[in-house]
C-alpha cells in the first residue's frame, strides 16, 4: 500500500509539472499573438447609405496614426452580391502618409444595379500597405452599409395595381 501511494505521488508530480508547462506555453503564445492596431483610421462621411438603383459615393479621411510614413500600396475590398463596387477613385490618393497626416476625399463607389432586392448589403474597404513600397499589410479598415429601399416607380406600379385590383372587386360586389 505505502510503494502504491509513492507510485501515485510521483505520476502526479509528474502531471502537475506537465501542466504547469502547459499553461506556460500557452501563456507565451497568448503574448505573442496580442491585436495590433491599424495604423491607419479610416472614417467615412457616411458608412451607410439609403435608397434605390443608383451609384452610391463614399467619401473618406484617412489620418496615420503611427509616427512614420505609411505606404497606401493598395486595397481589398467586398460587398454582398450583386451590388458592385468600385475602388477606381482610390487610385487618385496619395502613395503615402506622413506621420499624422491625414488625406479626405472619394475613396469609392458603390454601384446599386436596377432591380436589386431591397434589404441591407454589407461590405468593406481595407487599405493595404506599410513601411515601404513593397507591404501588403491591412494598415486601415472601414466597413460600409446600403439600404437597398424599392424603387419609387415599383412602388406606384405596385399602388397602381391594388388599385385597380380593389376597383374590380367593388364593381363585383355592388351587382
Amino acid at each position: 500500500m505505502l510503494k502504491d501511494n509513492r507510485i501515485l505521488e510521483r505520476h502526479m508530480k509528474r502531471y502537475r509539472n506537465l501542466l504547469a508547462l502547459s499553461l506556460a506555453i500557452a501563456s507565451l503564445m497568448l503574448v505573442g499573438t496580442a491585436a495590433k492596431a491599424d495604423s491607419l483610421s479610416i472614417s467615412l462621411d457616411s458608412p451607410i447609405q439609403t435608397g434605390s438603383a443608383g451609384v452610391f459615393a463614399f467619401d473618406a479621411t484617412v489620418t496615420n496614426n503611427t509616427g512614420s510614413t505609411v505606404y497606401l500600396n493598395g486595397d481589398s475590398i467586398y460587398v454582398d452580391s450583386p451590388l458592385i463596387l468600385d475602388d477606381s477613385p482610390y487610385n487618385n490618393w496619395p502613395f503615402s502618409l506622413g506621420a499624422g497626416d491625414s488625406y479626405s476625399g472619394l475613396l469609392f463607389n458603390v454601384d446599386v444595379p436596377i432591380g436589386t432586392a431591397p434589404g441591407l448589403y454589407t461590405g468593406y474597404f481595407h487599405i493595404t500597405g506599410g513601411a515601404d513600397g513593397n507591404a501588403g499589410d491591412v494598415v486601415g479598415e472601414a466597413d460600409f452599409d446600403v439600404q437597398v429601399t424599392p424603387e419609387p416607380s415599383s412602388v406606384v406600379l405596385l399602388l397602381t395595381g391594388m388599385a385597380g385590383l380593389a376597383g374590380t372587386l367593388r364593381r363585383r360586389l355592388v351587382r
